[in-house]
């Protein structure tokens, strides 16, 4: 089977070598156990000592029941027994493609976003469609244009929501439309919801899982709760034949996920809001700094993102995304993202929230670094 390069991934295992300051990752501050432990108020050796106790087989073959629970509240009308964990949700959206797409069938999907959602399908066969997210909409998908896209043979639409790279945040009322648009034809939606809880402005961000009775909702322990090392994700639909194929197909490569992942997992999802509410004052701060820099740039702008820890930065200098970057990379310690990766060019992706010092003193090596080259 023949897949095309990933080319967010192997950018970033060729450049982070040089990585000085880190505005390429898009995690927010990533949490030590020790961290974790006292953000929660958890004795650490009271919980390591129980982990330690645990024999250490195959971990429970559907997810821990704990941790599913908690899930299960960040929906509205998802239960337990709908969810199943995954290995991130770069595994969770392999298995919903996985489970669900034919040779041929096929397959709508949002650009730019995570190249999972485009390539997979594809490589499976299917005839992916590309519904383009453009600035003059601030990167909210035209219901015009991908109801034009969906036909009989559409099996699945995907979307991303929050947007990665752009930050963009798709309304309720939007989401309610592909949800019509889905239903008319019979169509899935697949929605990868991994930034979803950290807004950026006061917002509700409803799961198409919850809208949509064909929705599945993608999310993992990476973004919105800083424990990316877990390697813990998740798929929920209230659709109980969606789940029951993804856990037929999941079967064959995975079993169970780590007992260890999961038990500390259920601990973060217990403590939410704790966490939740420490990323988003980081967030709010480093999009304050980001917001500050690109006003006082005059070759720079961007559409401020509504949520996530990303923002699609716009240059007008003649210069290509990845020279920029590789440049920026190997002379100035400045890691990031180049737009060739998402299919855009004279933009580069930034990943702000990892530290608030770090993102200044990169901004500043980028200023310094056009002032002298370009």
């Amino acid at each position: 089977m023949n897949i095309a390069q990933f080319k967010v991934e192997d950018w970033m295992n060729e450049y982070e070598k040089y990585s000085i300051y880190d505005l390429a990752n898009t995690t927010v501050q990533n949490l030590s156990f020790n961290e974790l432990f006292a953000l929660c108020d958890t004795d650490k050796f009271d919980f390591i000592n129980n982990l330690c106790k645990q024999k250490q087989g195959y971990g429970h073959i559907k997810g821990a029941q704990e941790l599913r629970e908690g899930i299960s509240k960040f929906y509205n009308t998802i239960p337990p027994e709908n969810i199943i964990t995954t290995i991130g949700a770069a595994g969770a959206n392999h298995l919903v493609f996985y489970s669900l797409i034919e040779p041929s069938d096929s397959v709508v999907s949002v650009i730019p976003t995570y190249q999972q959602l485009y390539s997979i399908p594809a490589s499976f066969g299917a005839k992916v469609k590309l519904l383009k997210l453009r600035r003059e909409n601030n990167f909210l998908p035209d219901i015009n244009e991908l109801k034009s896209l969906v036909t009989d043979n559409t099996k699945l639409i995907c979307i991303n929501n929050p947007n990665n790279p752009t930050g963009a945040v798709i309304p309720s009322d939007m989401l309610e439309r592909i949800a019509e648009i889905a239903d008319e034809k019979g169509v899935y939606v697949l929605s990868d919801e991994v930034y979803r809880g950290l807004n950026q402005r006061d917002i509700e961000i409803p799961s198409m899982a919850d809208i949509y009775d064909r929705g599945i909702s993608v999310c993992s322990m990476s973004k919105v709760f800083s424990l990316a090392g877990l390697r813990l994700g998740w798929i929920a639909s209230k659709n109980k034949e969606i789940i029951e194929k993804c856990f037929h197909h999941r079967e064959y490569n995975m079993i169970s996920c780590s007992i260890t992942d999961e038990t500390i997992a259920a601990l973060a999802v217990k403590n939410a809001d704790k966490i939740v509410n420490r990323n988003k004052k980081i967030i709010t701060e480093c999009l304050y700094i980001l917001d500050d820099w690109v006003k006082n740039e005059f070759h720079f702008s961007y559409i401020q993102p509504s949520a996530g820890t990303t923002a699609l930065i716009d240059y007008d200098y003649d210069i290509p995304s990845k020279e920029l970057c590789c440049r920026l990379a190997k002379e100035k310690g400045v890691f990031l993202t180049p737009g060739f990766c998402f299919e855009e060019e004279n933009c580069f992706r930034i990943g702000y929230c990892k530290n608030p010092q770090v993102l200044q003193q990169g901004l500043k090596k980028i200023s310094g670094f056009i002032k002298e080259n370009i």
